[in-house]
C-alpha cells in the first residue's frame, strides 16, 4: 500500500474573503456566494456534465493558510470555549495530519465561460478565497443525510449567536445582500473564544471593506467600516 499519493489542484474559490479571520466556521452557516474556477487542464465541459441536476455539492480542499502549521493531536475548539482539548479528529480543526476541508455547498448555476471554461456559482461557502480544490462530488440526499445523527459537543452551541449593531455609514458600503451575510457572519462572533476584553477591536475583511468590530454586553458593535485602497481579492477570473 502506498503511503503517499500525489493530488492534483483543479480548482480553486473566489469569494468575499481574502483573510481566513472571519470566515463562517462551517458550510452553510451564512449564504457566501462564489465562483469555482477549473484549472485549465480541466475546464471540459464534459467534465460537469449532468452536474447540473444536483442541487447541492462537496467540496473537498486544502487548508492552504494553515498547512505549513503542522498538524496537533488534540486541538482547543473555538466553541468550547478555546481551553478544554479534544481529539483533532473529533473536530474539523485545520491543524490535521492532511490539511483537508470539507463543505457542502449549494449549486445555483452550472456557466459556460468562454475563457474560464464551466463555472461554478455556489451559495454557503466557508472558504478563504483562492483556496484549492482537489475535488468536487455531488450530494446525494438519499445517503448523505442523517436526520438522527448527534452532533457531540458541536450539538450544544449549534444555536449560537448574537445580536450585531451596524451603524448606518458602514450599511451603505454594503449592497443588501453583501451586508445580510456580514450580520450573519458577526452573528457566529468570530473572535477566538477565549477573547473577553470588551475595549479590543477587531478587523476584518470582507468584500473589500475593513470591517471594525467589538463585543459588549452580549453583542457585536461595528464600529467603522473602511474601503480598502486595493481589492485583493478581485482578479479578472472573478
Amino acid at each position: 500500500m502506498r503511503e503517499e499519493i500525489t493530488f492534483h489542484r483543479i480548482a480553486y474559490i473566489r469569494t468575499d474573503f481574502p483573510d481566513k479571520f472571519g470566515i463562517p466556521r462551517q458550510s452553510g452557516l451564512a449564504k457566501v456566494r462564489g465562483k469555482i474556477i477549473f484549472e485549465e487542464k480541466y475546464r471540459s465541459k464534459e467534465a460537469v456534465r449532468g452536474l447540473d441536476e444536483y442541487t447541492h455539492l462537496w467540496l473537498l480542499w486544502e487548508f492552504s493558510d494553515s498547512a505549513a502549521d503542522g498538524w496537533s493531536p488534540t486541538v482547543r475548539p473555538p466553541r468550547l470555549g478555546g481551553n478544554e482539548r479534544v481529539g483533532v479528529f473529533a473536530t474539523r480543526s485545520p491543524y490535521r495530519p492532511n490539511p483537508i476541508g470539507l463543505s457542502c455547498v449549494r449549486l445555483d448555476a452550472v456557466e459556460i465561460n468562454g475563457k474560464l471554461g464551466p463555472v461554478l456559482s455556489v451559495t454557503g461557502a466557508d472558504l478563504m478565497d483562492g483556496t484549492p480544490i482537489y475535488d468536487i462530488k455531488p450530494y446525494l440526499p438519499y445517503v448523505d443525510s442523517h436526520p438522527e445523527a448527534e452532533g457531540g459537543f458541536s450539538d450544544k452551541v449549534k444555536e449560537y449567536r448574537l445580536p450585531v449593531i451596524v451603524p448606518d455609514e458602514c450599511r451603505e458600503l454594503f449592497d443588501s445582500e453583501q451586508m445580510k451575510v456580514l450580520e450573519e457572519v458577526l452573528s457566529q462572533d468570530p473572535r477566538p473564544a477565549y477573547h473577553n476584553d470588551p475595549e479590543r477591536i477587531y478587523g476584518m475583511t470582507y468584500a473589500g471593506k475593513e470591517v471594525k468590530f467589538r463585543a459588549e454586553g452580549g453583542k457585536i458593535v461595528v464600529v467603522r467600516c473602511e474601503t480598502l485602497k486595493s481589492d485583493r481579492y478581485s482578479s479578472a477570473d472573478s
